[in-house]
């Protein structure tokens, strides 16, 4: 019960919307998930989309356990922040004319990421001259990615090198981007883990068994399991996994 309520009944906190024009990756408001046992829709036909570039993720192992299903995990340095991480602040507007299916500019994407951030954060998230970060765990506060409804946000994130996310909330349009373009997985805290952890910690995130393990402190905190958006963002995304089971296969040629 536990996995399939993970994605119907993500904690979120409502946030003003500003709209952006750009391209969009998917049309948010018809993302269904499936059902895991049942396909509900019919397949469609469709002829195949345009090639999109994918990240390679270095800090992500998937392990079998057995022939049907996997447990992955995160392991690397962690990139602390506060509540109501905005859109703004993980990629200004000015960055939006950058198109993440060319190559080179989605690599440029990255290298902006959480540029945003007030000077407060002392530790830059990506450091001067790079551009990817060192950090590929995100952990937040409550209400991340308010803000617009840019889905370049999860996209810089997931280009700078990040596997994921441990927020205590998210904002619902952020949660949606991060699952239809399968950039990074959204995942929620029990607690405010932000204030448990700081910049540079190691950590690893266990999603099979939804624990996040701290090796600097030594304490290891439960997290609400992703559900059916973790098989989604595995595949790449919405549109990826639909074609991978067979909801929109591809017309012959």
């Amino acid at each position: 019960m536990a996995a399939s309520s993970a994605l119907s009944n993500p904690t979120f906190t409502s946030s003003p919307t500003r709209h952006h024009h750009h391209h969009s990756l998917c049309p948010l408001s018809s993302i269904k998930l499936p059902n895991s046992s049942k396909q509900p829709f019919k397949p469609l036909i469709s002829h195949p989309p345009p090639p999109c570039h994918q990240p390679q993720r270095a800090t992500a192992t998937a392990t079998p356990t057995t022939s049907t299903s996997s447990t992955t995990s995160f392991h690397g340095l962690c990139y602390v922040v506060g509540d109501n991480i905005d859109t703004d602040q993980i990629i200004p507007a000015e960055y939006l004319t950058l198109v993440p299916s060319k190559p080179d500019e989605y690599k440029k994407l990255g290298s902006y990421a959480l540029i945003g951030l007030p000077s407060s954060h002392q530790t830059r998230f990506i450091d001067p001259g790079e551009s990817t970060s060192k950090y590929s765990i995100l952990i937040a506060g409550d209400n991340f990615g308010c803000g617009s409804s840019r889905e370049h946000a999860p996209v810089a994130l997931g280009a700078a090198g990040v596997a994921a996310v441990v927020a205590e909330s998210y904002a619902r349009i952020f949660f949606r981007n991060s699952v239809a373009t399968g950039e990074v997985y959204p995942l929620e805290s029990e607690v405010r883990v932000c204030e448990e952890c700081k910049t540079g910690d190691v950590v690893t995130i266990e999603l099979g068994e939804s624990r996040l393990v701290n090796h600097t402190t030594g304490k290891e905190y439960v997290m609400k399991p992703i559900g059916d958006a973790g098989p989604v963002i595995e595949a790449g995304g919405i549109f990826a996994y639909a074609r991978k089971t067979g909801m929109i296969p591809l017309q012959s040629s």
